[in-house]
C-alpha cells in the first residue's frame, strides 16, 4: 500500500493519483484503488464525453470530465472528500431546520406541491387571457406573465421605437385597461400571479392592485411575485430604463408600500435566471443572484426599512440547467448561504426572513432550435433537478421555444412534464432524497464557499452597483460564456442534435404573431385618450414627478413615506394614463441610462 501511495504521489501520469493528492482516503478506499480501479484503468481507459481535446483532457493528457460550467468532477466521491469536520446538525440538519439545506418545509412536498406555474403572455391582452384560463384549466396552479419588448422598455404600442415588436415576446400591456382585460373573468384573491417586469415594475404592478380593487379583492390576501430586479438588468438582460440610483431607489418603494398592504405578495424576485442565460456558470448565477439580494437589502436599510419587515418577501428566481447535480447542488447552497447572510450579517430575528423561497425556470439557453422535439427531454431533467433542489415554483418551458412562442400544444406538454413528475415519478415523496450522497454534500459545501469568495470581491469593490459600474460581473459572464460557446464548437461539450447526432429535418409549425397586434393597440390607445379626463392624467403625472424627485425616507407611525412614488402611480394609473406616459414622466426626472464600454 505504501508503494502504491509513493507511486501515485510521485508520478503524475498515473491514473489513480487523485485517489490521494489533497484528500485523505480511507483504508478501503487504497485498497480499492490498488486492487479493483488500477487494473481496470489498465484495461480500458477513461474516455472523455466528447473530444478528446481542450477542456476534456487534464495537464498530464488523461480524461478530464467537468460540468457544463467546466466545474471538475471527480469520478468518486466518499468521506474522505467532506471535511474533516463535517457533521450532520452543522450542515445538513433536518427539513424546516437552519441551515436549511434539506428544504425550507419539514415536509417537503408531502404536504403541498411546488406552484405550476406557467410563463405565458403573447400578443394581444385577449389571446393573453385565452392562453391563462387555458393553463389554469389543464392543472396549473398560477400565471406567470410575460410582457412584450415595448412594455418592458416602458414604451407604448404606438410609439416609434416598438414598431416591430409589439405582442411578440409577451403581451402587450400598454394600459390599466389592457390589465382588466388581460385579468378578466380571473379571480385574483385565489390565484397566484408573478409578472416578469423590471424597470416598469411599480407600474405594472400598480395595474394589477387596481384590476384586483375593482375586483373587489383584498390587497391583504392576494399572493404572487414581481420580478422588481433591475440589477440583473444591468448586468445581464440590458433591459433598463434609468441609471441605477433612482431604479433602486423604485424598487424600494415598492418594498416599503407592499410590507405595509400587500403582506402576502413578493415585491422582488430577485433573479439569476436572466445571468445564466446570458452563459454564466451555475456558481456565478448563484453568488451574483444572491449577492444582488445583499445590496436590495442594504439600500433597504440606508432607507431605514427593517430587514424583518420586508424580507419575508423577497423572493429569488433561478435556472435549472443541463448538468442535473450541479443545479441541485446549487438550490442547497443558496438556501444556506442565504440563512447565513441573513442571521449573521443582517441580524434578522424573523426566522421567516432567513428563508430562501424560489421560483425555477427550465434553461431557454439550453434548447436547441434542431431536432427540438429533443428539448422534453431536457426540459423534464431540468425540471426534475428543480424539483429535487426543492423549488417553490417551477416553469417548465416548451419544446418549440427556441423557434418562436410555445404553441398551445407545446405549452400542454410542458406543464404535463410537471404533473407527471409530480404524480408519477415518486419523488415528492421523501424530503431531500439525495441528502448526505457524499457528490452532492461535497458539490453543495464548493458552492457556498465559492459564492463567498465572489462577496468578499464584491464587497471590497463597494457592493453590486459600484460593480456593475466597473463591468465586473458583466466581464466574468462573457468569459464563461465565451469558454463554453468555444468548447461547443470544438465538440468538447456535446449538444445532442446541434454538434453531435446531426440529422437533416423539415420545417417545424410556430406560432406566429403578425403586425395585426400593434395595429390594434394603436386602435385602442387612441380610443382610451379619447374616452379619458386627460386632465386627470396631467395633475396625476405631476405630482408623481414632484413625489419622485423627492428624497425619501422610512415612513412612520405605521405610515409609509410621504415621497413613496407607489401611491403617486396608482393614482395615475387609476386616471387611465398610459405605461409609456408614466415612465416618461420618470425619465424627465430620473433621466435615463447607457452602459460603458468596458475594457
Amino acid at each position: 500500500m505504501a508503494d502504491l501511495k509513493k507511486k501515485n504521489d510521485g508520478v503524475a501520469e498515473s491514473p489513480t493519483r487523485d485517489v490521494f493528492v489533497g484528500r485523505t482516503p480511507s483504508e478501503s478506499e487504497r485498497e480499492w484503488a490498488e486492487n479493483t480501479l488500477a487494473p481496470a484503468l489498465e484495461k480500458s481507459a477513461e474516455k472523455p464525453i466528447g473530444a478528446p481535446t481542450g477542456t476534456n483532457l487534464d495537464e498530464a493528457g488523461q480524461a478530464r470530465f467537468s460540468t457544463i460550467s467546466n466545474t471538475p468532477i471527480r469520478r468518486l466521491y466518499t468521506p474522505a472528500d467532506l471535511p474533516a469536520d463535517w457533521d450532520y446538525d452543522g450542515q445538513l440538519n433536518y427539513p424546516g431546520q437552519a441551515p436549511y439545506t434539506r428544504g425550507i418545509h419539514a415536509s417537503g412536498y408531502r404536504g403541498k406541491l411546488w406552484t405550476m406555474r406557467q410563463f405565458s403572455g403573447f400578443s394581444s391582452p385577449e389571446e393573453s387571457n385565452e392562453r391563462y384560463k387555458f393553463l389554469l384549466a389543464q392543472g396549473g396552479g398560477g400565471l406567470s406573465v410575460a410582457f412584450d419588448l415595448p412594455t418592458l422598455m416602458g414604451y407604448d404600442s404606438d410609439h416609434p421605437f416598438s414598431e416591430g415588436e409589439v405582442g411578440k415576446c409577451g403581451v402587450a400591456i400598454d394600459s390599466l385597461e389592457d390589465m382588466e382585460i388581460l385579468f378578466s373573468g380571473i379571480d385574483l384573491e385565489k390565484t397566484t400571479v408573478s409578472m416578469t417586469i423590471n424597470s416598469p415594475a411599480s407600474i405594472l404592478w400598480a395595474m394589477y392592485l387596481a384590476v384586483a380593487e375593482k375586483q373587489g379583492a383584498d390587497w391583504k390576501k392576494i399572493s404572487g411575485t414581481l420580478q422588481n430586479d433591475i440589477l440583473k438588468e444591468y448586468i445581464a438582460q440590458k433591459e433598463y430604463i434609468y441609471p441605477p440610483a433612482p431604479s433602486m431607489r423604485l424598487v424600494i418603494d415598492t418594498f416599503e408600500f407592499g410590507s405595509l398592504y400587500t403582506p402576502r405578495f413578493n415585491t422582488i424576485s430577485i433573479s439569476g435566471y436572466h445571468i445564466r442565460e446570458a452563459g454564466s456558470t451555475a456558481l456565478q448565477e448563484l453568488a451574483f443572484t444572491i449577492y444582488d439580494g445583499v445590496e436590495y437589502v442594504e439600500w433597504a436599510r440606508r432607507r431605514g426599512l427593517d430587514v424583518d419587515e420586508f424580507g419575508p418577501r423577497l423572493s429569488f428566481f433561478f435556472n435549472a440547467h443541463n448538468d442535473f447535480f450541479e443545479e441541485i447542488a446549487k438550490y442547497r447552497a443558496a438556501r444556506k448561504i442565504w440563512y447565513r447572510l441573513m442571521k449573521d450579517r443582517f441580524g434578522a430575528k424573523n426566522e421567516r426572513t432567513w428563508l430562501m423561497r424560489f421560483h425555477t425556470q427550465t434553461a431557454g439557453v439550453s434548447l436547441t432550435a434542431q431536432q427540438p422535439q429533443n428539448n422534453i427531454a431536457r426540459v423534464a431533467l431540468q425540471a426534475l433537478a428543480a424539483v429535487l433542489g426543492g423549488t417553490q415554483s417551477l416553469h417548465t418551458d416548451s419544446f418549440d421555444e427556441a423557434l418562436a412562442l410555445p404553441t398551445a400544444q407545446a405549452a400542454q406538454i410542458a406543464l404535463r412534464t410537471q404533473q407527471i413528475i409530480a404524480y408519477e415519478s415518486g419523488v415528492a415523496n421523501t424530503v431531500d432524497p439525495l441528502g448526505g450522497s457524499y457528490f452532492v454534500e461535497k458539490f453543495t459545501l464548493d458552492m457556498e464557499k465559492g459564492a463567498f469568495d465572489y462577496f468578499d470581491k464584491l464587497d471590497a469593490m463597494g457592493g453590486m452597483v459600484k460593480a456593475i459600474e466597473h463591468g465586473f460581473p458583466q466581464k466574468e459572464i462573457a468569459e464563461a460564456s465565451y469558454q463554453f460557446q468555444k468548447a461547443a464548437e470544438a465538440r468538447e461539450k456535446v449538444i445532442v442534435g446541434a454538434n453531435e447526432f446531426v440529422v437533416k429535418e423539415a420545417s417545424h409549425d410556430t406560432l406566429y404573431i403578425d403586425e395585426s397586434v400593434g395595429e390594434s393597440q394603436t386602435r385602442k390607445l387612441k380610443s382610451l385618450k379619447s374616452r379619458r379626463d386627460s386632465s386627470a392624467v396631467a395633475r396625476a403625472l405631476e405630482a408623481l414627478k414632484k413625489a419622485a424627485a423627492l428624497e425619501p425616507s422610512a415612513g412612520t407611525e405605521g405610515k409609509i413615506s410621504p415621497a413613496n412614488t407607489m401611491p403617486f402611480i396608482l393614482d395615475a394609473v387609476r386616471a387611465y394614463a398610459t405605461v409609456g406616459e408614466i415612465c416618461d414622466a420618470l425619465r424627465e426626472v430620473y433621466g435615463t441610462y447607457e452602459e460603458s464600454a468596458f475594457a
